[in-house]
């Protein structure tokens, strides 16, 4: 296929959303180079807890360590390759392999092989492989690279400022959502990048405006009224930011850095506080020192596989793991202060509702575009001017994969 002809502001050739060698690339040149949001601290808030990944070849082990760092492990088992946890998620001593019993400290490093008497070996060249990994403003990020990209330091810089207000330490998990959805990656992660098609978002539309990415001069006439509120919303936000010392400015580096980001805080419809039906607050509790629950949403996209929602009483954080060429697990957590308790400060569902009702229909609209670029009639087709973060987005893949390939 061509990456160096790529035909700009056009999506992409059928075989780069179906080939199964293609989608090993994508796994060696961009998931297997570069900085991938793996969870949030609230998942692993003390030492000893963990999380399991597994997104294409790779299965990774994210563990809580005493300093409160992360370690990075693959979950490998240098004696014959078993997954050593298998759970997705929990806390532990030392990594035991089931298999065999071969027992590593939370470092990787080998303490124990079951072979009384057979024979003799030097541990320390049998310590599970280590990965890179990083906390930044409560978000865990790893890396496979031997190398890492060093531009992320400055990418944290720019969105810490944003996050760290709603202080994701002092967070619980609420609820997780896992999505298998019938579609590569990329087509999960260009629905994201543009909200062309929130018509076929009710119950975000409530909250969300369908203005999104649109202008002035592209607004259609049927969203000029709603146009209009955004504009006044959005300046009453700007300056309750401004009286509380908060960023908000647009920060539009997608495709202008390896660390590819956009971060801004947006106003919200209605009262202005979160996703309901009316825009007001879905859990009592405001997160962090929050002055105010008015506070729209902090909206962040990071190449090459996250987005989050952060508000004053919640946040959503969002995940995209490649499972094959055409199968994607989207990941969906609900955070709400550590101290929020169910049933008294939030109703589960009346928390989760719009995101799960939005998940489950862009579900169906990445399926459908698999489903088309299967069709031996399939096209390139061009990007509207309101999808220039999928053009963006992209346009980083192109580049990162121009990097791999030479």
């Amino acid at each position: 296929m061509r990456l160096d002809t790529r035909r700009t502001g056009f999506s992409l050739e059928a075989p780069f959303y179906t080939d199964p060698n293609l989608f090993n690339l994508d796994m060696q040149g961009v998931f297997g180079q570069h900085w991938v949001f793996a969870c949030s601290v609230a998942e692993i808030p003390e030492p000893g807890d963990y999380v399991t990944l597994d997104y294409g070849p790779y299965s990774i082990i994210i563990l809580r360590n005493d300093d409160g760092g992360v370690n990075v492990i693959h979950n490998v088992c240098r004696h014959r390759g078993a997954r050593v946890l298998t759970e997705s998620q929990g806390t532990t001593g030392n990594l035991v392999c089931g298999y065999h019993s071969w027992t590593y400290s939370p470092e990787g490093d080998l303490i124990h092989a079951s072979a009384p008497g057979e024979m003799t070996f030097d541990k320390s060249c049998y310590s599970l492989k280590r990965a890179h990994g990083k906390i930044a403003a409560g978000l865990v990020f790893i890396c496979l690279a031997e190398e890492p990209p060093t531009d992320f330091h400055e990418t944290a810089k720019i969105f810490e400022p944003y996050v760290a207000p709603h202080e994701l330490e002092k967070t619980k998990v609420a609820y997780q959502q896992n999505i298998v959805e019938e579609g590569n990656w990329k087509l999960v992660m260009e629905n994201n990048r543009e909200c062309y098609h929130c018509d076929g978002h009710p119950e975000l539309a409530c909250s969300l405006f369908p203005t999104w990415g649109l202008t002035d001069e592209t607004i259609p006439p049927h969203l000029e009224d709603v146009w209009d509120r955004n504009q006044q919303a959005q300046a009453s936000l700007e300056y309750r930011c401004r009286r509380y010392g908060l960023p908000y400015e647009v920060v539009e580096e997608l495709d202008t850095r390896v660390g590819g980001i956009r971060i801004s805080r947006e106003s919200l419809d209605g009262a202005g506080e979160s996703f309901s039906a009316d825009g007001r607050r879905l859990s009592k509790k405001l997160l962090g020192d929050l002055p105010d629950f008015r506070l729209g949403r902090c909206s962040m996209h990071l190449q090459p596989n996250s987005w989050f929602h952060l508000l004053g009483d919640h946040v959503i954080t969002f995940a995209a793991f490649p499972i094959s060429a055409t199968k994607t697990l989207v990941r969906t957590t609900w955070l709400v202060a550590d101290d929020a308790v169910e049933g008294v400060d939030y109703d589960l569902e009346s928390l989760t509702h719009t995101w799960k009702q939005t998940n489950l229909q862009d579900k169906n609209f990445v399926e459908l575009c698999q489903q088309g670029a299967a069709s031996p009639f399939y096209e390139q087709g061009p990007y509207m001017k309101s999808e220039y973060q999928v053009e963006a987005f992209i346009g980083w893949y192109v580049q990162r994969m121009r990097e791999h390939v030479g």
